[in-house]
């Protein structure tokens, strides 16, 4: 069976090194804000290219911690794309607000941003963008309507760790930074380290990753039951914190993620010249840098039926997602809402195997796999 993602694989490359800082934690007793805490925070920041990284309990919570940040709450709209799991969405009504749904690009499955600017209101406070599997939004427009309109921009990375932006048109402005990580493109970033991610722990994690002082200061502290020091609590916090095993898990780990997005970026390009089987609509990139392929997702009109026939040949893979938001149940005041694009690829979609100890070998099986697939 070649899995959809080796876990154990994936972790075993580094488990003499991770075994030792296991045992170090165990032997100084400190489980909770110590010093692989800080020096994730300051690595991960650093590879973000952004001043402050906030560890957190999960990616979800990241998302919350921004929001809460801002202090956005009942009457005030956030707009999200359409398509995108629903932590984006949890983290919007968790703070009482709306959630205003765009419609996805059918090319990139990224927000497409030219639908924007009409659902835009004067209750309008954010826009989140979400780099769907791993490739990231382009943010050109973006950055001029949230100008426009006095608008924070929230990254959802949860997929997009490592994955490259070039602002266009170039040149640059003079001073302007000619390419930018995700976690740097917007006011805000909320990062999940689920154990599947790109660059995942062993457990639940996440962090918030910013420029913005103030706010990293005020998330700090909210997710330490509102504390800014012991036993003084400024705001009506949560305890959202980021464990010292997770962390140096992540540390170890965080050098190789450069190396496995390429490694990824590799198999997605043999997957995307092979497979030549016309029933199948691959995923296409405007940019090979801005994608990490953390989900490869190809579209077939007969999605079900070409899952069951790729397991019967020893193929592992996922769906991302089969429903959409708006046609969940913990949503239902959407339930009558139309948004095809969306549905479109939620009804088609399709993950095929990809990782970084993925094998030629693998590669080759699962396309040939679907080549045959009638």
């Amino acid at each position: 069976m070649i899995k959809f993602l080796d876990l154990e694989k994936v972790n075993n490359r580094f488990r003499d090194e991770i075994d030792g800082r296991i045992k170090s934690i165990l032997d100084k007793g400190w489980y909770l804000q110590g010093e692989w805490d800080k020096t994730f925070e300051e690595h991960f920041a650093k590879f973000c290219g952004v001043k402050h990284c906030i560890g957190c309990a999960n990616g979800l919570d990241a998302l919350n911690l921004i929001i809460r940040g801002y202090c956005f709450g009942t009457g005030d709209e956030i707009i999200v794309p359409a398509n995108t799991y629903i932590a984006s969405i949890l983290a919007i009504s968790e703070n009482g607000c709306t959630s205003v749904l765009v419609e996805p690009d059918i090319i990139t499955y990224n927000i497409n941003p030219d639908l924007i600017e009409e659902k835009i209101t004067n209750k309008t406070k954010a826009i989140m963008v979400v780099h769907l599997y791993g490739q990231a939004v382009q943010m050109n427009k973006i950055w001029d309507l949230a100008k426009k309109y006095n608008l924070k921009v929230i990254e959802d990375s949860a997929q997009a760790h490592g994955a490259l932006y070039t602002p266009h048109p170039t040149p640059l402005p003079q001073g302007a930074r000619e390419c930018f990580r995700t976690g740097n493109l917007g006011d805000a970033s909320g990062f999940s380290f689920y154990p599947g991610k790109n660059l995942g722990c062993m457990g639940d994690g996440g962090c918030v990753t910013t420029n913005d002082d103030e706010l990293a200061a005020k998330i700090r502290a909210i997710a330490n039951y509102g504390s800014d020091r012991k036993y003084h609590h400024i705001y009506k916090g949560v305890n959202s914190r980021l464990d010292e095993i997770q962390a140096a898990i992540m540390d170890v780990k965080l050098p190789h993620l450069d190396s496995d997005n390429a490694r990824r970026r590799e198999i997605s390009k043999y997957y995307r010249e092979n497979i030549k089987n016309p029933n199948i609509i691959l995923p296409k990139v405007y940019d090979e840098n801005a994608h990490v392929w953390h989900i490869f997702p190809i579209r077939c009109e007969e999605r079900n039926r070409l899952q069951k026939y790729l397991e019967e040949n020893g193929i592992q893979t996922n769906i991302h997602y089969p429903t959409p938001p708006h046609k969940q149940g913990a949503y239902k005041e959407w339930e009558n809402e139309s948004y095809p694009i969306t549905e479109e690829i939620h009804r088609t979609e399709l993950s095929l195997p990809i990782s970084p100890v993925l094998t030629d070998e693998e590669v080759e099986m699962v396309v040939k796999a679907v080549n045959k697939w009638v």
